[in-house]
């Protein structure tokens, strides 16, 4: 085995670097500074690893509904974009966060076309796009994901807000170890799955989230699912 040459930063300086108050869980869980720093490490391994296929279904998701979205406005004789929503068929969050996408853009200098405005929505918007709120919207969307086994709602809506719930998670640097990280890959690969028939194997290939499950370092709690 090849022997590790990590630099070494003492456990107290590291302990003022990262604060205490954040480590505490890890060392609750731990019962050791020196344990609850392996634990912290592994949690920021598998959260970088978890981000790649994450963003593979975003963007896949957002294209896929985006794209229905586009077709249900034309089909409608509609003027512009789908995202002015000239009938008030999106919720007032929603226009709001398309307001602010457009404003983003053009303090960027950029011009706030459909694409990029697109592109400039979160994940939460796709997410709650599907909601049940959204119920007119809902026979259209379903046809995004032709690889779902039904038509319901709940079908996609579930796995997609476990994932945009861990997506935020990872985005703010927050722990992931005491998840259900096998249940929320198996969730990666469902949604891409229900997306398009190969995507789930091409995400699949190259990710480290399996490996690194694997490797994780030794529990004594149940993860959350």
């Amino acid at each position: 085995m090849q022997a590790d040459t990590r630099p070494t930063i003492g456990d107290d300086r590291l302990l003022s670097l990262i604060s205490r108050e954040r480590i505490g869980g890890y060392v609750a869980q731990r019962g050791s500074v020196h344990a609850a720093i392996e634990l912290y490490r592994w949690n920021a391994a598998v959260s970088a690893a978890f981000w790649p296929a994450l963003g593979h279904v975003e963007v896949a998701l957002r294209i896929a509904l985006s794209d229905v979205l586009a077709a249900r406005h034309e089909r409608a004789g509609r003027a512009g974009s789908w995202l002015d929503d000239p009938d008030s068929e999106l919720d007032a969050r929603m226009r709001r966060h398309v307001a602010a996408a457009r404003r983003r853009l053009l303090q960027r200098g950029k011009r706030p076309s459909e694409g990029q405005t697109i592109s400039e929505l979160g994940f939460g918007f796709w997410r709650f796009l599907i909601t049940r709120r959204n119920t007119t919207l809902w026979p259209d969307l379903a046809s995004a994901f032709p690889g779902a086994p039904d038509r319901r709602r709940k079908t996609v809506e579930d796995p997609v807000a476990r994932l945009h719930e861990l997506r935020n998670r990872i985005a703010h640097h927050q722990r992931v170890w005491n998840r259900d990280l096998a249940a929320r890959y198996a969730d990666v690969l469902l949604v891409a799955g229900y997306l398009d028939a190969d995507l789930p194997a091409w995400i699949a290939h190259d990710c480290r989230v399996p490996a690194l499950l694997r490797e994780r370092p030794s529990a004594s709690v149940t993860p959350r699912r």
